[in-house]
């Protein structure tokens, strides 16, 4: 028997890093995971792995999104994952970066809750939203140390991520708001905070600093365990929350950065 034998969980930005090990993980402990992605080839690899289904999805585009929903009668786990991140001060940031920004890291996780959510019912299902925390790799290391505390009233602002540290402020708002009113409903809605991650999409950013090796090292001086987590790591924490373990669980931020935040 697995962790979450018969669920069925939908999750977005499944073709890479967190999304591809989650829903590894998710297939593993006994779920039928529908994976969705823009990157279609990607997203393929994950056909050779037990109880995934993949579909691939924009989901910045409503109609796909409530046509998929349309094909699903029912689902016990939602689970966003799509995500970017603008470098650069509000001044560094155009209408467009503003809007892509917006649309991707809020307005999809609005897109595909609302599609959703009427296709869970109660005793507890869930709804997770994830939300992903990175700081400035050109910024100086004193300037990088920030914690994510579990109210937006002390939450510092970001170097060099205006229009990233606003739309990930709003998936905060987000989640306690889906939890406040649904939980009568036996409907719960968390979110994941991941530190640095080792995933294929901080590598592309490390690779595109003018010295790639200084801006790696910077990563890992900073960390006080020397390394940075794996995206299994945060699946692990993902699989809790997906699971019935975590019942009496809502309306939270789920810190998981190995101890940079201390």
């Amino acid at each position: 028997m697995g962790r979450l034998d018969g669920k069925v969980i939908v999750l977005s930005a499944a073709a890479q890093g967190i999304g591809r090990a989650c829903a590894i993980a998710f297939g593993k402990e006994g779920a039928k995971v529908i994976a969705t992605d823009i990157n279609e080839e990607k997203l393929k690899e994950l056909e050779q792995y037990f109880g995934i289904e993949t579909k691939v999805l924009d989901v910045t585009q409503k109609v796909q999104v409530e046509m998929l929903a349309k094909e699903i009668e029912k689902i016990d786990v939602l689970f966003n994952c799509a995500g970017f991140v603008h470098h650069g001060t509000i001044l560094d940031c155009e209408d467009k970066d503003w809007d892509f920004t917006m649309n991707l890291n809020v307005r999809s996780m609005y897109l595909m809750i609302k599609a959703f959510l009427p296709k869970m019912g109660p005793d507890n299902i869930l709804a997770i939203v994830l939300k992903t925390c990175a700081p400035d790799l050109a910024a100086p290391l004193e300037l990088q140390d920030w914690y994510l505390p579990n109210n937006l009233e002390n939450c510092p602002g970001v170097v060099n991520r205006c229009a990233y540290s606003s739309s990930k402020a709003a998936v905060i708002g987000l989640t306690k708001s889906v939890a406040a009113d649904f939980i009568e409903q036996g409907i719960v809605c968390n979110c994941v905070c991941p530190g640095t991650v080792d995933t294929p999409s901080l590598r592309e950013r490390i690779q595109a600093r003018p010295n790639p090796q200084q801006a790696l090292k910077d990563f890992l001086d900073r960390q006080k365990t020397g390394r940075m987590a794996t995206a299994e790591e945060v699946a692990h924490l993902c699989v809790y929350l997906a699971s019935d373990e975590s019942a009496y669980v809502t309306g939270k931020e789920f810190i998981i950065d190995g101890g940079w935040s201390l």
